[in-house]
This record gives structure tokens, C-alpha cells and sequence, in this order.
């Protein structure tokens, strides 16, 4: 998570040092990440699919007027193979790398996202753990293990498979 990330306290006993943040189930693990980089929530629809797209690619969603990739995470890292379903949801996010095609990609979920308080003191790195392609780090929150995904690495990776099916 960013240390640069400052945001007034939300809850009682928070500190300018804390950032709101949402923990997000997937197939076979969870995500950590500010709250502040999730454009919306939506329940699942199939999605339009991308010819000669990878397997984690499932394809683009309709959102406001753009056509959103559809990213599985679990896919992506070979974690679980993910699929949508009843009870699925779709978090669509802020392009932050300036890479990406279009402003906003979308992830496959298994829920909604649950808001935390991110605090020094409640977070631990797990410096030890292997991770997955396009994970920046395994941490502990309280008692919810996580992974903090490389979101920058994800928008590159969209781009590369949408120039390559196109």
C-alpha cells in the first residue's frame, strides 16, 4: 500500500497515517487495495469476449459509454480458474499507469468489497512468501491474509493482450 496515501480519520482511534481500504474476495485468495482506486461496483453479466485473448482475459463490459476489459485475477496468477457466476461481482478501476487502452479495466470478484482501516500498526508484509506474477506483496491484516496486486503490471498486461487480438 502507499504510505503517501493520506485520508482523515474514518474511525474512531484512526490516525492521519491510516487509508481507507477494501479487502476483496476472489477464487483461492483475497486483494488489498486503497478504496480510492475502485470507480464502481457492478453484478456480473457475461462479457463481450476478445478473439485470441489469453485465458484470464474474459472479455469487455459495457460501463458508461466505454468498453472495459474484464480482467480474472485468479486466472492471471494461476491462483484459482475463476469463473462468473451467481453472486459474482465486477469492481471496474482507475487506470493509474497510463498504459492502458482505456481509462478503466474491470475485475471479476466473488462479493463486494469489505472497507478497512489500513493502519501500521494492523498491517504485516509478508517478506518470505512467493508471489504470483503481477503481485506486489503478500500482507496480513489483522487476521486476513492478502495480496496487493501490481495494478500497473495488470494495465500492461491488458494492453499487450488487446493489441495482440486486435
Amino acid at each position: 500500500m502507499n504510505s503517501n496515501i493520506s485520508q482523515s480519520p474514518a474511525t474512531p482511534g484512526a490516525t492521519d497515517a491510516d487509508i481507507r481500504g477494501v479487502l476483496i474476495q476472489l477464487s483461492g485468495a483475497r486483494l488489498l487495495l486503497p478504496n480510492a482506486t475502485i470507480a464502481e461496483v457492478l453484478s456480473f453479466a457475461e462479457p463481450e469476449p476478445v478473439d485470441n485473448a489469453p485465458a484470464w482475459l474474459l472479455g469487455r463490459i459495457r460501463w458508461r459509454g466505454w468498453q472495459v476489459p474484464l480482467v480474472s485475477f485468479s486466472r492471471l496468477t494461476g491462483i484459482a480458474d475463476e469463473r462468473g457466476g451467481l453472486g459474482s461481482k465486477v469492481l471496474v478501476f482507475k487506470a493509474l499507469g497510463g498504459s492502458s487502452p482505456t481509462p478503466f479495466f474491470a475485475m471479476l470478484t466473488q462479493g463486494f468489497p469489505r472497507l478497512v482501516t489500513v493502519s501500521r500498526a494492523s498491517l504485516v508484509v509478508d517478506g518470505t512468501a512467493s508471489l504470483p506474477s503481477a503481485v506486489t506483496a503478500r500482507v496480513m491484516l489483522n487476521q486476513d491474509d492478502a495480496y496487493v496486486p501490481d495494478l500497473e503490471a495488470i494495465e500492461k498486461l491488458i494492453a499487450d493482450a488487446v493489441a495482440d487480438a486486435a
